[in-house]
């Protein structure tokens, strides 16, 4: 046992760049691709991440300085530091839930597709940080590693879950077949986007109106094109934060070359994914009479709208106002706010690419995500404490944005009750289960 656990640490611990191409590549062959055009699938869609992971480079490389202006504007004096998602799965990682997670998450989607309650195939083995977190949260409040597996195991089912349920519409929206997002935040603020989406259509104003990047462009022309939106918003901030003239232009032109660049790059990745999803199609007629499999994905591969960057740029100063004003809240925004996209993923899909919805979404989640992150603070703190975690200068407690989860919320309260808490999730995972053979998420 102890060697297959160091086998996989040491798989994931050769990075994202190695092993995306090696999992694309080994699903390929699963699905009867030839050796060669597996590989080339791999390298593809790895090739399609690198190009992703440089050009979000440009928001900490741009944003991140300008987050630490807003914050000395806006006088932000708040307890809790964000350190971000990375420190947030580190310490995730560090705990003894965190050590088994990838074999033990493999298994919950191993069964799940045997048992037939899920389409999805997830690969994205670096945000099972996500489910370590949760378990992680539970074994501390509990004390009990049993429970904390448990946890990460009712995650990883709510996420295979909502992943199958909106997968069809991340497909349309982003132009990948063959895809979900199962990732372990991601996918719970798909039933948040949903009950907004409902909402919207019986509000006056928001019902027929169509506001897509489409639509802005017809109205603007040249000026709406997303590279020219970029352009402006870069522009605006620097003159926001006080910049001058030549520092104004450099953030026009770099947050202008990310909605351009994005987009492209996400193509690279769908080129990568085209023949994997046909031999999953193949595969899937022949041996399952029509079944089919969707490749599980992490919910970056959706930043490529334009809708969900542009949104994303404007909920930077949106977050700051509301960790001013919320009540409750004691987080400062900080190692997670340059990846506000990332929070509203799953919006663009879901409202379709409108744009005033996204943003009203947008800034519901985040104010969600800030009352959440700081609840679990004292938690996330003692466990980094306990695994050896370097705090940043002057912190006292951390947090981060990505760990906001209500999901994780929700499962972390009800196993605190232990024995009964199990019982009760294990009731609502087997409602979810059969409720969402019935629900389906039109395109």
């Amino acid at each position: 046992m102890e060697a297959i656990l160091q086998a996989f640490t040491y798989l994931s611990d050769l990075g994202s760049m190695v092993m995306i191409p090696i999992i694309i590549a080994i699903v390929g062959l699963c699905f009867r691709l030839s050796v060669l055009r597996a590989i080339r699938a791999g390298v593809t869609v790895g090739i399609g991440f690198v190009g992703l992971n440089l050009v979000l480079g440009i928001i900490w490389s741009y944003i991140g300085p300008i987050t630490t202006i807003f914050v000395e504007k806006f006088h932000l004096q708040l307890t809790v530091i964000d350190a971000g998602w990375a420190a947030a799965a580190g310490v995730a990682f560090a705990t003894e839930v965190g050590a088994v997670i990838i074999p033990f998450t493999l298994l919950v989607n191993v069964l799940m597709l045997i048992s037939k309650q899920t389409r999805t195939v997830n690969i994205d083995i670096w945000n099972y940080w996500h489910f370590a977190f949760t378990g992680a949260v539970v074994m501390t409040v509990t004390s009990s590693m049993v429970y904390g597996l448990l946890a990460a195991a009712a995650h990883c089912i709510v996420a295979l879950k909502m992943a199958d349920l909106s997968a069809e519409r991340v497909q349309k929206e982003i132009g990948i077949p063959g895809i979900s997002v199962a990732q372990g935040y991601a996918i719970s603020s798909v039933p948040v986007y949903m009950l907004l989406e409902k909402l919207y259509d019986k509000i006056p104003g928001l019902q027929n109106r169509k506001t897509d990047t489409s639509s802005i462009q017809a109205k603007l022309g040249v000026m709406g094109e997303p590279m020219m939106i970029g352009l402006v918003l870069g522009i605006l901030i620097g003159i926001f934060v006080g910049y001058d003239l030549k520092k104004v232009l450099e953030l026009g032109i770099a947050m202008g070359s990310l909605m351009l660049l994005l987009p492209r790059m996400v193509k690279v990745i769908m080129e990568g994914l085209v023949p994997i999803s046909e031999g999953a199609r193949s595969f899937m007629e022949k041996r399952f009479k029509g079944s089919e499999f969707y490749i599980g994905l992490d919910s970056a591969v959706t930043l490529g709208h334009p809708t969900t960057i542009t949104v994303g740029i404007l909920l930077i100063p949106i977050t700051l106002v509301l960790a001013m004003i919320l009540p409750l809240n004691s987080t400062l925004p900080l190692g997670d706010l340059a990846a506000t996209a990332f929070f509203i993923s799953m919006a663009t899909p879901i409202h379709r690419g409108d744009f005033v919805r996204t943003l009203i979404s947008g800034t519901i989640m985040m104010a969600i995500v800030l009352l959440f992150a700081s609840y679990f603070a004292p938690i996330i703190t003692d466990t980094a404490k306990n695994t050896g975690f370097t705090f940043p200068e002057g912190a006292t407690q951390i947090t981060a944005l990505s760990a906001g989860n209500w999901v994780a919320f929700v499962i972390s309260k009800l196993m605190s009750l232990q024995a009964l808490g199990v019982a009760i999730v294990v009731v609502l995972v087997g409602a979810l289960l059969a409720f969402s053979k019935k629900l389906v998420l039109p395109k």
